[in-house]
């Protein structure tokens, strides 16, 4: 019986601690999808948590310094309010990051209100459009 109580502790510990680190995972993956004015009116509690902030990259704000890149969002294409975006990430930006791409950030707001990213994504609004039609030629029979 007393090998029974010891295996029983055993199960519930090791049991007890994957759900401890799947709980963990989750609230540390857990990232919304804010705008730059939604960001704004967050409080400095939800502020301070992980973040992504989706807007458009500023036209000619991208700057890559060594390994850090900072560039400025923009709520809408061509205007709106801005955020300035530090990214230290691993990762290497994707290929359509540049000017005028619709782009998230995810990561943390800081005190000073730069943005420090650990991850970006990027699309190319070309890329996701409706093909043209394309045009029929008919060449007379001889």
């Amino acid at each position: 019986m007393h090998t029974y109580w010891k295996f029983g502790i055993l199960m519930a510990l090791i049991v007890g601690s994957l759900v401890w680190l799947a709980v963990g995972g989750v609230k540390d993956t857990k990232t919304y999808y804010k705008t730059i004015p939604e960001l704004e009116k967050l409080d400095k509690t939800a502020q301070a948590g992980r973040l992504r902030v989706g807007g458009y990259v500023q036209p000619g704000s991208i700057v890559k310094a060594g390994a850090d890149v900072s560039f400025t969002l923009q709520y809408q294409n061509q205007g709106g309010q801005t955020l300035k975006v530090v990214y230290n990430g691993s990762d290497p930006l994707p290929d359509t990051f540049r000017d005028n791409a619709q782009a998230l950030a995810e990561g943390h707001l800081g005190d000073n209100g730069v943005f420090t990213a650990t991850k970006i994504q990027a699309k190319c609004a070309s890329k996701y459009e409706a093909k043209p039609p394309q045009r029929v030629v008919h060449q007379k029979a001889t």
